[in-house]
């Protein structure tokens, strides 16, 4: 990401509020240059990222299929094919990630990992060595997948064979330097029923505040019974997903706000793929394609959804979920006959949410 693109997405912007706290932050992180330990040294991926869940019966979600992980021997650590990658692994914190998938029982998936460096500039791992590793439902060690090179982009693509239902996790190594990170591939039958969240100015107070969490200069408050909500669909069976217009790169943050901050499992993450600027590109474009994907092919029954924005209002309504069983927080709260959330999800979690029937997996 370069600075030129930051600049153009900031003049570009309407949400002037949120660009100038993330000019203020950024103009902290760069003054502190690397003494920032925080944002040049981000936290290590949780070797076991999801809580302790109740048992789920039938087709529901379980997701101790990848938790309680084994003992993984990763790869040897080799030195970097291309000098510079020594050089900037050691003066830039990892900002991996791979991409969450959700496929159909006997559906084979291609899961994309991408690897960069440098808090700022993002630069790409090319043409360096992966190594990817997969546990999950029904299995007592992990499987290696094999060792696959980055392409131009920072990528990889690492082909997995159609799974039994259940949850797996993916974990990639590279090999110069044994940094990694951890995606997520939900096997689930037709039908399953889910329940949607946005993340910033709905799961958080404010609608900006992955920028403080990505630099260090803050660390992101969630509203009042955001997390009891939340866990309440678990208890009941209900798929819980996050589709967020985050760009990819702030997908490590994300992940361990969730479980460090919120307490909360990660499944299943879908940011934007679009990283030229904080502000996301055309979100609401984003979660309409993907919603719509989610419901169409991969056949998810989304019964519920949770967001803050306009966009999350028109990207839910033109995937086809009601308003109905649309809510939303802040500003926007009730508007195109969607139901209101105010101060957080206290009152709904008491009158709404707990008296929500159990998903339908539980009764077969």
């Amino acid at each position: 990401m370069s600075m030129g693109k930051l600049s153009q997405s900031f003049i570009c912007a309407t949400y002037s509020d949120s660009v100038s706290t993330f000019i203020k932050s950024l103009g902290i992180a760069l003054a502190l240059g690397t003494s920032s330990a925080w944002a040049l040294n981000p936290p290590e991926p949780d070797p076991n990222p999801t809580p302790d869940l109740p048992v789920t019966l039938g087709t529901c979600p379980d997701y101790r299929g990848a938790i309680n992980l084994p003992p993984l021997e990763g790869p040897k650590r080799k030195k970097f094919s291309h000098w510079q990658y020594r050089y900037l692994s050691r003066i830039g914190a990892p900002y991996h990630m791979v991409h969450d998938e959700i496929v159909n029982p006997s559906e084979s998936v291609t899961i994309v990992g991408k690897f960069d460096y440098n808090l700022v500039t993002h630069k790409d791992l090319e043409h360096e060595v992966v190594h990817a590793y997969l546990f999950g439902a029904g299995m007592d060690k992990w499987e290696y997948l094999g060792n696959y090179k980055t392409d131009s982009d920072g990528k990889v693509h690492v082909p997995v064979q159609a799974r039994p239902a259940g949850e797996y996790i993916v974990r990639m190594i590279v090999e110069g330097d044994l940094s990694w990170a951890d995606g997520f591939i939900s096997v689930v039958p037709k039908g399953q029923e889910t329940v949607l969240f946005d993340i910033d100015g709905t799961l958080t107070t404010k609608d900006f505040e992955q920028v403080g969490d990505y630099l260090g200069t803050s660390v992101a408050a969630s509203w009042d019974f955001a997390k009891e909500t939340v866990q309440a669909y678990v208890d009941k069976g209900y798929r819980v997903i996050y589709v967020t217009g985050r760009p990819y790169w702030n997908t490590r943050d994300t992940r361990e706000w969730f479980t460090s901050v919120i307490n909360l499992p990660q499944w299943h993450l879908r940011t934007n793929n679009d990283g030229g600027s904080p502000l996301g590109y055309d979100t609401e474009t984003f979660k309409r394609k993907y919603l719509t994907h989610l419901q169409q092919d991969k056949g998810l029954k989304i019964t519920r959804a949770y967001g803050n924005a306009s966009t999350d209002i028109s990207a839910y309504a033109d995937a086809g979920i009601p308003a109905s069983e649309t809510w939303i927080i802040g500003k926007n709260a009730g508007n195109k006959g969607t139901q209101a959330l105010h101060d957080g999800y206290r009152d709904h979690y008491m009158s709404v949410v707990q008296s929500t029937p159990d998903a339908m997996c539980r009764n077969q």
